[in-house]
């Protein structure tokens, strides 16, 4: 029996053949793509279409509740539950509050930005299908992979594969999930 089919992945010897596939597949209208590579390769991100990042707001959102929730906090005990009048000073005394309000702010928009980072790259993952694939571990050394994630709905095992060895890949495998 057959076990379901991830994608089809490509290796190559030299960055720019990733770029150059890359691009092509992009024209060609797939969109499920990943590069591989073992070192940041200029072209990459726009060749396979980047996209933009929801961690800005996350980090605003995070902000925005740690600045607004310590500012309420200090409020409320300050003011609301135990007032204490000190030599007639006021009780909401504003510029005290903002050290502790900068620093909860600072600190919450931390922890949402690093939570939103791990959740949108879908971490923790401790496998992944192209771990599987024995040459994958040549990504790190010096070799690029490119793949067509077979969910895309272009994918077609056969078209991709005659796609894929038209750029005279080193190898085109077949990833299980």
């Amino acid at each position: 029996m057959n076990e379901p089919l991830y994608g089809l992945l490509a290796e190559f010897k030299e960055p720019e053949k990733l770029v150059e596939v890359a691009k092509s597949a992009r024209e060609k209208g797939y969109r499920l793509m990943d590069g591989f590579s073992p070192y940041p390769v200029e072209g990459l991100p726009e060749a396979l279409g980047s996209h933009r990042t929801k961690i800005p707001a996350i980090a605003l959102t995070g902000g925005l509740i740690g600045g607004l929730g310590g500012y309420f906090m200090l409020y409320s005990s300050a003011v609301a539950f135990y007032p204490i009048n000190v030599a007639g000073r006021p009780l909401h005394s504003w510029p005290m509050f903002i050290p502790i309000t900068f620093e909860l702010t600072i600190l919450f928009s931390g922890l949402f930005t690093a939570m939103g980072m791990l959740a949108l790259n879908g971490l923790p993952m401790p496998h992944h299908p192209l771990f599987a694939v024995p040459q994958f571990s040549l990504a790190t050394d010096d070799r690029f992979f490119f793949c067509i994630q077979a969910n895309d709905p272009l994918f077609d095992g056969d078209k991709c594969r005659e796609f894929l060895n038209e750029f005279e890949p080193v190898g085109v495998y077949e990833v299980d999930v």
